[in-house]
């Protein structure tokens, strides 16, 4: 089954105070770790989705086979970033998959699970569960596609997740794994390994 990768990188990054996606973790831009790992997963394409001021982004990934989306308008709203990777998406693909770049706990053999689990279900989506708390990676099959193209805002794909949970594929990782990169404080934490 295949399976395209949709990782936003679109963001304002208002917490920060400067684009998180570019601050380095063990020596790596942190979009750059996720796109690197979700290539390793066997995801294909991995569709990066950037706004107009992309540039950056891109040559932090120079040299990875990786696709754009770009952003025209939304401010940052999560669902924006969701609607454009999805349009981006190819014909012959199955499912996508979305993946944060600031959960930098996130492996490879997590999204390589995500993606055999989902391929051996009938499950129209896979969520991940960090000990109750649902959040990415999570997998949606195309079938899905128009009703997250329908919502709007930053909780999005948490509405169709809902709509959904009983049929879905739930995979359970531990909650430590959770933790993202938001504000200066959390990238402190995660660059003294304290995450």
């Amino acid at each position: 089954m295949r399976v395209a990768g949709i990782v936003p990188a679109a963001g304002a990054s208002r917490r920060m105070g400067a684009n998180k996606l570019l601050l380095t973790v063990n020596g790596e831009p942190m979009i750059r770790r996720a796109c690197q790992r979700a290539l390793k997963a066997g995801l294909d394409p991995v569709i990066v989705v950037v706004n107009a001021q992309g540039a950056p982004v891109r040559e932090a990934l120079r040299g990875l086979n990786c696709e754009y989306a770009t952003v025209t308008a939304g401010n940052g709203v999560m669902s924006a970033s969701l609607h454009a990777g999805l349009a981006a998406v190819p014909d012959d693909a199955a499912a996508a998959m979305i993946i944060l770049p600031d959960m930098i706990h996130v492996t490879v053999q997590m999204l390589a699970q995500m993606r055999t689990r989902a391929a051996d279900s009938d499950a129209p989506l896979a969520v991940s569960s960090y000990e109750g708390t649902l959040a990415p990676p999570m997998l949606f099959r195309r079938g899905l596609f128009a009703e997250l193209l329908a919502v709007a805002g930053d909780g999005a794909g948490r509405t169709v997740v809902t709509r959904h949970l009983d049929a879905a594929c739930v995979l359970g990782w531990p909650a430590q794994l959770l933790a993202d990169i938001d504000t200066p404080d959390d990238y402190v934490r995660a660059s003294s390994g304290k995450t």
